[in-house]
């Protein structure tokens, strides 16, 4: 299970921080991946007591290698290989944002109006209507 040689593309991906393995590359090449706020590249060698800053689509990660994963395993099993060290304040971030976003309901006043609003409306712009048109 455990590797001398592991490139930090592959770590994170194992690891469940990024889907698929070009996506944690191409983190390293833009420079979202970071050691002691130096930018790395995907073909560096992690080694245990490293830690990393991580900027990926969905949150900041702050992770610190506890053991080496070469290979994709389960998320229960993947949070044994390191410690998350991201401070608090990044993880209220991001669940305020996920409370915002994801409740799957519509602002009020805010998009089309619902059915009621709608009734209203036409109710409304059948009294302004020309005389020639028929009201029910």
């Amino acid at each position: 299970m455990e590797k001398e040689k592991l490139r930090i593309d592959k770590y994170l991906w194992s690891i469940r921080v990024f889907k698929t393995r070009s996506q944690a590359a191409d983190a390293c090449s833009r420079g979202r991946v970071k050691v002691q706020g130096t930018p790395v590249k995907a073909s560096r060698v992690v080694s245990i007591g490293d830690e990393y800053e991580i900027r990926a689509e969905a949150r900041k990660w702050v992770v610190k290698v506890t053991g080496l994963l070469d290979h994709r395993v389960q998320y229960s099993e993947a949070v044994n290989f390191y410690t998350d060290l991201t401070p608090p304040e990044d993880l209220d971030a991001v669940k305020s944002q996920a409370a915002a976003f994801n409740t799957g309901k519509r602002q009020s006043k805010i998009g089309r109006p619902t059915k009621r609003e709608r009734r209203d409306l036409d109710g409304f712009m059948d009294i302004d209507a020309p005389d020639g048109a028929e009201q029910e």
